[in-house]
């Protein structure tokens, strides 16, 4: 079962009792424990999660976390524990002291529910006032899960998951300015639109005026996007039932096909880099005359990369847009040097 099935499985059950829990003892015992070992992690060795870790503040000795889970015996991740009706409105302060002044990279605040992660982007050793990813058990995202997966045991890497935190933090932070100003657009956003359309001076009454304007030619911007893609898609589908072969032909170009050990090598090579992201077992390939492709979830729609390598020179093919980039390249351990662009294009298949 993949991750995602998990957690939607997860999800159902603690629909169902989520009612029934009253207590923050209740609430750990029955989401919070079970939440971490779908994350593979053994709750019930000290090794691996320390359940009322010791964090002493200044004076404050004895004070202490809910879960902290060790990575090579030391802490990684802190996770302060609430309630299951707890809004996590007002216990920020008490998870940021306890950052402080342990070696912990990042920190969860949860009522079981709602899952707020934090590190510190901002400022070495401080926590962020803001998590860089909020998971919420029963309204799940699909982009979200993929973000959580690199939390569990076997993915765990806490440098690779501090950039990647980085990025998804600004990131949400400008998707939501633009959200923002896309329903509310301010007036110094009015007036860059101003400078660069109008030869006149940008007065009150002017904004006033091309504000509405603004607003609503992104938001047909945004929709005449939109329906361009969706017709590319019905059109290029199109394409693809015109031209596509008979049964005869099919079975002749099968017989043709042969499978060579470098590109199966290759294909193992693609498969360990993707597992970064994915389950192994969602990657596959398909061989045609022309080249060998490898693809998410078994769909043609959704190809990893394209490998040209059954003539004198060999080619690594990379989706780029509508489009595809072919890279030269002089053996199948050059495809490791592009290992950022194919978990990139697996990332995208994942976020649509």
């Amino acid at each position: 079962m993949d991750f995602i099935d998990e957690i939607k499985q997860f999800s159902a059950k603690i629909q169902e009792i989520k009612d029934k829990i009253k207590t923050e003892e209740a609430t750990k015992v029955s989401i919070i424990m079970p939440f971490l070992q779908l994350l593979n992690y053994n709750v019930f060795d000290p090794h691996e999660v320390v359940p009322e870790f010791t964090a002493d503040v200044g004076t404050k000795k004895g004070e202490k976390v809910d879960y902290a889970i060790l990575v090579d015996g030391k802490p990684s991740i802190l996770i302060e524990a609430k309630p299951v009706d707890d809004p996590l409105k007002s216990h920020d302060a008490q998870l940021y002291r306890y950052f402080s002044v342990t070696e912990s990279k990042f920190a969860i605040l949860t009522n079981g529910i709602i899952y707020k992660f934090y590190s510190d982007i901002q400022e070495p050793n401080k926590m962020d006032d803001a998590p860089f990813l909020e998971f919420n058990l029963l309204d799940i995202k699909e982009s979200a899960v993929t973000e959580l997966k690199k939390f569990k045991k076997e993915s765990y890497n806490a440098d690779e998951l501090f950039t990647s935190a980085t990025a998804l933090k600004y990131s949400n932070k400008i998707k939501s300015l633009f959200d923002e100003e896309l329903k509310d657009p301010k007036d110094e956003f009015i007036r860059y639109f101003i400078r660069e359309i109008y030869s006149g001076k940008a007065t009150q009454n002017v904004v006033d005026k091309f504000k509405p304007i603004v607003k609503r030619a992104l938001s047909q911007y945004i929709s005449d996007l939109m329906n361009e893609r969706i017709k590319s898609a019905l059109e290029a589908s199109e394409v693809e039932t015109e031209v596509a072969p008979t049964m005869e032909e099919q079975e002749e170009e099968k017989r043709s096909i042969v499978t060579t050990a470098l590109e199966l090598e290759a294909f193992f090579l693609v498969k360990s880099i993707c597992r970064e992201v994915v389950e192994s077992k969602r990657i596959t390939y398909k061989d045609t005359l022309s080249y060998f492709t490898i693809l998410l979830d078994n769909n043609t729609w959704r190809w990893i990369c394209r490998l040209y390598l059954n003539g004198s020179k060999k080619y690594l093919s990379l989706p780029s847009g509508d489009k595809e980039n072919k890279i030269l390249i002089s053996n199948i351990d050059d495809i490791y040097n592009h290992k950022t662009e194919i978990i990139e294009a697996v990332k995208t298949y994942i976020s649509q």
